[in-house]
């Protein structure tokens, strides 16, 4: 099964980017999953629907993928603009797939509201929102400078969201 985290910022000094090396570890142990970051930075886009080798790769791998885990992190309570850009570029590849939604914010709501209007876009795209949601609260001080997670009850909420995402995908 091939499983792909989408970091969904570009932005510099960004935390999110902890997250989804975070999560990448706790895929990469479910048994038989394949998974890799997709990068929004190495897939930049002048517009949407552009026809660009960046735009053909993307799509690609989603062509390819069994699902998507999305690491978002709220930006002004909405998504990242780069982001958007290339969630658009492909259409029919994204059909019947689950997503799962990982939030990350600076604040104590770690990317509530990002999330739930993300599940109105992926729903436009027909794919299969996963209910159960990992939100990253207070972020900038949820890891240590080595990128470790300090607080051992995202464990237990990262497993509930897999065990449900990794049936939906199967």
């Amino acid at each position: 099964m091939n499983i792909p985290i989408i970091l969904g910022t570009a932005h510099e000094g960004r935390q999110s980017e902890k997250v989804a090396n975070y999560m990448l570890g706790q895929v990469q142990v479910a048994e038989g999953v394949e998974t890799e970051i997709i990068d929004v930075r190495d897939y930049r886009l002048q517009a949407t629907k552009e026809e660009s080798e960046n735009a053909k790769k993307y799509t690609q791998k989603i062509a390819k993928c069994d699902g998507l885990i999305v690491v978002i992190p709220e930006y002004n309570h909405g998504y990242p603009g780069e982001f958007k850009m290339i969630l658009d570029t492909p259409y029919q590849e994204y059909f019947r797939k689950p997503v799962g939604f990982c939030g990350v914010s600076a604040s104590p709501m770690g990317g509530v509201r990002v999330v739930e209007q993300l599940r109105q876009v992926f729903a436009e795209l027909h794919m299969v929102d996963v209910r159960e949601a990992v939100y990253f609260s207070n972020v900038h001080k949820l890891f240590d400078e080595q990128g470790n997670i300090t607080d051992e009850s995202y464990e237990s909420r990262v497993q509930a969201f897999l065990e449900e995402f990794l049936w939906y995908a199967k």
